[in-house]
């Protein structure tokens, strides 16, 4: 199992989108009180939303086990048609596969990347050398790595989009670290390059930095409102690539120590946080911006957010 990934917990679905942790098969009264009780996908939010963050996260989660479980939760989420994305590029890293999944009902499709180990990331995020290379139609810059992987996947998960999409259904895009960067470019690509198809939402967990200030400032502009993202605590690869050169988009969600969702990290207090427990190797699977990086910590924190 991806150190990224689920870390021990998977994704399972009760009600028409119902989200919930899974296990043994409960009893039905336990599924009828986890049904009403489960937080839901809204395709027409608006704004940060605490059950929709959640429930975008359960999706980015999904993103990591394999087509037949995806297939099998997407179906308890209600969620009837599913598409596949899965490409392989060239970098100068260890990292070659980029992977989504796309998932629609009648009033929402939902496309969800996959991340990696951040250990695997680490070359990347460290690398200041290689070129990037030029954002959505020609609107800044992007890492090498991220514009890499998106280009390779890109083509299947925009098939996708506009087969499943239509005039009632909202486009939406989540990912976890590295699947965070590509689902932030992701809508990028469709707002500055085919804005019929442009998101309504996108949210991201422990994503890093993926490009200039230039793209950052058009993108947080242009998708003000509809883009959050999520940090947890120390979360390690939300704190690189370098910047400069790289930038973070805006409308930061920032997860404190004790679990509480902000608006943003305080200066003090953001400080104080990153003091604790940090390794002299940021990346050690022991070290606590790994296990802030985990998708688990960034359910349990959000879960324990909900209203």
């Amino acid at each position: 199992m991806n150190l990224d990934g689920p870390g021990g917990a998977v994704a399972d679905g009760g009600g028409t989108h119902g989200v919930r942790a899974a296990g043994r098969r409960p009893h039905r009264a336990a599924v009828m009180r986890m049904t009403m009780s489960a937080p839901t996908l809204n395709h027409r939010a608006t704004g940060y939303d605490a059950r929709q963050a959640y429930c975008m996260a359960k999706a980015a989660e999904l993103a990591y086990h394999d087509r037949d479980r995806i297939e099998a939760t997407a179906a308890e989420w209600g969620f009837d048609r599913v598409r596949h994305h899965a490409a392989v590029f060239e970098p100068p890293f260890a990292l070659s596969d980029a992977q989504a999944y796309t998932m629609a009902d009648r009033r929402m499709v939902v496309t969800a990347f996959r991340g990696t180990e951040p250990a695997r990331l680490r070359d990347w995020l460290s690398d200041t050398t290689t070129p990037p290379r030029p954002g959505p139609a020609k609107t800044g810059l992007v890492h090498y790595g991220f514009a890499e992987a998106l280009r390779a996947v890109f083509p299947s998960v925009l098939r996708a989009v506009e087969e499943l999409r239509d005039d009632e259904r909202t486009i939406w895009f989540t990912g976890h670290g590295l699947g965070g960067a590509l689902a932030m470019l992701a809508a990028a690509r469709l707002h500055f390059e085919d804005p019929r198809l442009a998101a309504r939402g996108v949210y991201t967990f422990g994503q890093p930095r993926t490009c200039d200030k230039s793209l950052a400032d058009a993108y947080d502009k242009a998708l003000a409102g509809r883009t959050f993202r999520v940090v947890n605590n120390n979360d390690v690869v939300a704190r690189v690539p370098p910047a400069p050169p790289f930038h973070h988009v805006a409308a930061l969600r920032h997860i404190d120590s004790t679990g509480r969702v902000r608006e943003s990290a305080p200066a003090v207090s953001g400080l104080l946080d990153r003091g604790k427990g940090l390794a002299a190797d940021p990346f050690a699977p022991a070290s606590d911006g790994v296990r802030d990086h985990r998708v688990k910590a960034y359910l349990v924190a959000l879960e324990k957010n909900l209203p």
